[in-house]
């Protein structure tokens, strides 16, 4: 029989189906009709909405927020603190066909604090950077830098977002050195040559 690695802790509800080959992590929520599958990992204090389907060996941090109805499939992590809108997908082959008996899964990374709105696409191989934004609806196919947000098909960066959510006042387009404070937290920022970093 297996050993139970989900801790006391936890809310599974009753129409979930969590492997007892799963770990899960103390304060995480699993909602109605979920499916957890074997060698998954899930971390501390996350929220799993309904009908979220977590895939074989897939890593997640905590406080990761899931919501309804996403596949997170085979080769990809999401580290700490990401949100997951309403019905976004995740790929993991960029060249699907039915017939065919082997295929190649791409990982894809999406980093620390990182929120994908609802019904966006992330193509896999990408890497959606720390705190970046992606919008609703965008078909991400390209690595995303981090505290960007981008929009569209194919998703481009339309400006910089602070850590607290809030846009930067960012002329993103600019090449030139410059510095920028976020006006709900204050947290400040160095752009140089079109990148942004936390001073």
């Amino acid at each position: 029989m297996a050993k139970n690695r989900i801790e006391k802790s936890c809310f599974v509800h009753p129409t979930a189906d969590v492997s007892l080959e799963a770990v899960i992590g103390a304060g995480t929520k699993i909602w109605h009709q979920s499916q957890v599958m074997p060698g998954a990992r899930i971390g501390t204090d996350c929220k799993l909405g309904k009908c979220v389907y977590v895939d074989l060996g897939v890593h997640i941090g905590d406080r990761v927020k899931i919501q309804n109805g996403i596949s997170v499939y085979k080769g990809v992590t999401v580290e700490d603190d990401a949100l997951l809108g309403p019905h976004m997908v995740f790929t993991n082959d960029l060249y699907p066909r039915a017939f065919n008996d082997t295929y190649e899964i791409l990982p894809t990374l999406v980093k620390k604090g990182a929120s994908v709105g609802a019904n966006a696409t992330i193509v896999c191989g990408v890497t959606l950077g720390n705190y970046c934004m992606v919008g609703a609806g965008a078909v991400v196919t390209a690595d995303v830098p981090d505290h960007a947000l981008v929009v569209g098909n194919p998703a481009r960066v339309v400006g910089y977002v602070c850590a607290c959510g809030k846009r930067l006042a960012v002329d993103y387009k600019n090449k030139r050195d410059s510095k920028v404070a976020c006006d709900r937290c204050g947290k400040q920022f160095k752009i140089k040559a079109s990148q942004i970093a936390v001073i």
